[in-house]
């Protein structure tokens, strides 16, 4: 079931990521920053978080937030689905739940970046697989050898 994150999924929501292990500490301890500051009342946007749960509690997340002084073009910060459950759909799910709210809104891009490294080929694959296209490559962005990745699916018709 999708739904908006609560205050009391942060250490859940921040253990399925490290489970992951696609983040290493420094950006673990960024997600906890990043829930802290959104749930401390420091939202002043309309970013948003969303949790999918089953009956084993939290198993999925994603942070998606607008880019500041663009018209209708969003980041998708963060989305991430428990290993035991992935393949399952669930990724695609929270992705297509967050494609809906912002065309729903009229947004018009959302945006999504990734690393370059071999061990990001399956993360790739995945937003190919629903429907983003690769619209940049940034050469050694996050360290010598690692390419920031950014992927653009374009949401409503207008004004592209």
């Amino acid at each position: 079931m999708i739904r908006p994150t609560t205050p009391n999924d942060t250490a859940a929501l921040i253990a399925l990521a490290d489970a992951t292990g696609l983040f290493e500490p420094n950006q673990l301890e960024e997600v906890g920053e990043m829930l802290a500051d959104y749930f401390g009342g420091n939202s002043g946007s309309d970013r948003f978080w969303i949790t999918d749960d089953d009956e084993d509690g939290p198993v999925g997340v994603a942070y998606c937030a607008p880019e500041p002084m663009t018209d209708g073009t969003w980041n998708l910060y963060l989305i991430a689905v428990r290993p035991d459950r992935q393949g399952q759909g669930r990724g695609a799910t929270l992705l297509r739940y967050v494609e809906q709210t912002l065309t729903t809104r009229g947004e018009r891009v959302l945006l999504v970046e990734t690393s370059g490294l071999a061990s990001f080929e399956r993360t790739r694959a995945f937003y190919r697989k629903c429907g983003y296209d690769e619209e940049a490559r940034i050469r050694d962005f996050y360290k010598a050898g690692d390419d920031k990745i950014v992927y653009r699916k374009a949401l409503a018709a207008q004004g592209q």
